[in-house]
């Protein structure tokens, strides 16, 4: 039993720094720091953290079991570091006891989490010098770190962490919310902007009540009035950004189109309309197309349209499957336009097909087959365009806010509209 004047005198060594006296006590029982605990089950080495004494616990690098004993919170003198600060102890602490890194305390965090929650950017950049993963961990209800530092407003250590942990600034919580959820719920709308322009966060994403950041938003700021919706001028985006935003669902869509549309054009190649010959003969050979010897004329058209869409629909495959159009326009029109070949073409085909296998069908209704796609192809893209003018004047001339808000041209530059709104129009900082 250690008397009660020696566990106050070794106390306030640790406390102040006393390394004569720590020296001076270890020397008459070197065991003694290892049978002595304090308030909340803290150990001497829980004290010399909790005070950033560095100098105690360099003198007690070689008892590594103290660095891993618990106090009745769970914590680590490791994770008492980390809350406070203190780089020089913390690194001590991570070299005696490297795994401590991991253990969670009663709250489920461990010490990047700690040093995330109290914005101490030079902790963590010591604490993830060697290894990031202890910062992908997630705490209570699925949140990451990077949620921590949205909620307890430090931006400092946010933006330290957001470039090292790509994995986690899409991750959602338990509550189907990302960390631009987060920002609007904590009225961060400064890091609102940041996010939407820095980050690939779709502002689409839904959490589990199906609501997205825009629409929490204009939830919590139903007070915006009318004259200030005249100010949601959509923040220009380059267009080569906005292609590459819509392209991930175009190239699918048009992916499985072309694939359709090549296979089609492969079986056609294979199985032409009417069947193949059975049998040699002096006019023809076994698997000769019998339209190639009825109908040579339409043949030829039938051969021509089916190659253009199987080659178009190769081309296309080639450039989606490249990722080219993602960022260039250029590449992006070839794609669709050679989709748009790729869909008259088997038009055609399917025509000079149906010419072969119906009965009493003219030739020359392929020419009039041709002019129909063509009509039809122009027609679509001309409702295409009118569609956009007439989006685009009804925009201008809506007053109601919400209707506004939520017809602009896309939800990130609906949500940098109003994010810009309300903090020029707010006294506050976030």
């Amino acid at each position: 039993m250690v008397p009660e004047s020696i566990k106050m005198k070794l106390y306030d060594a640790a406390k102040n720094g006393d390394i004569a006296t720590l020296a001076e006590l270890l020397q008459r029982d070197p065991n003694l720091v290892a049978e002595v605990l304090y308030a909340r089950s803290r150990n001497v080495l829980h004290i010399a953290a909790m005070h950033g004494q560095e100098s105690i616990v360099e003198m007690l690098k070689f008892h590594a079991q103290l660095a891993r004993d618990l106090d009745s919170q769970n914590s680590t003198p490791l994770h008492i570091a980390a809350a406070r600060g203190n780089v020089a102890v913390a690194s001590r602490l991570l070299s005696m006891a490297p795994e401590t890194l991991w253990w969670r305390d009663v709250h489920d965090m461990n010490p990047v989490h700690i040093a995330s929650m109290c914005g101490n950017v030079l902790i963590l950049t010591e604490l993830l010098r060697l290894d990031h993963s202890p910062a992908m961990e997630r705490v209570h209800r699925g949140q990451t770190v990077l949620h921590l530092c949205i909620k307890h407003r430090h931006k400092a250590a946010f933006d330290f962490l957001l470039p090292r942990l790509g994995e986690l600034i899409c991750a959602k919580d338990d509550d189907g919310e990302t960390i631009l959820h987060l920002a609007v719920r904590c009225n961060r709308l400064t890091l609102i902007k940041d996010l939407v322009e820095r980050t690939q966060i779709d502002p689409q994403t839904q959490n589990s009540l199906g609501k997205t950041a825009l629409q929490i938003l204009i939830e919590s700021k139903p007070d915006i009035s009318r004259d200030h919706i005249q100010m949601l001028k959509p923040l220009k985006i380059p267009s080569t950004n906005k292609i590459s935003k819509v392209f991930p669902n175009l190239s699918d869509t048009t992916m499985v189109v072309v694939v359709l549309i090549a296979t089609m054009a492969f079986q056609a190649a294979i199985s032409p309309p009417g069947g193949v010959w059975q049998e040699d003969t002096t006019s023809h050979k076994a698997g000769d197309a019998v339209m190639a010897s009825s109908h040579p004329k339409l043949y030829k058209h039938f051969v021509r349209a089916n190659n253009t869409a199987f080659v178009s629909s190769i081309i296309t495959i080639f450039l989606i499957t490249t990722r080219q159009p993602s960022g260039r326009i250029f590449f992006l029109l070839i794609s669709l336009l050679a989709m748009w070949v790729s869909l008259a073409s088997i038009s055609v085909s399917y025509g000079a097909s149906i010419m072969v296998v119906s009965p009493n069908t003219k030739t020359q209704s392929l020419v009039v087959l041709i002019i129909i796609v063509v009509v039809v192809s122009l027609g679509i893209i001309g409702f295409i365009f009118a569609y956009n003018i007439i989006r685009e004047w009804y925009l201008r001339r809506t007053s109601d806010h919400h209707t506004a808000l939520q017809r602009l041209e896309t939800p990130a530059d609906t949500l940098l509209s109003l994010v810009d709104v309300i903090l020029r129009t707010s006294d506050r900082p976030y």
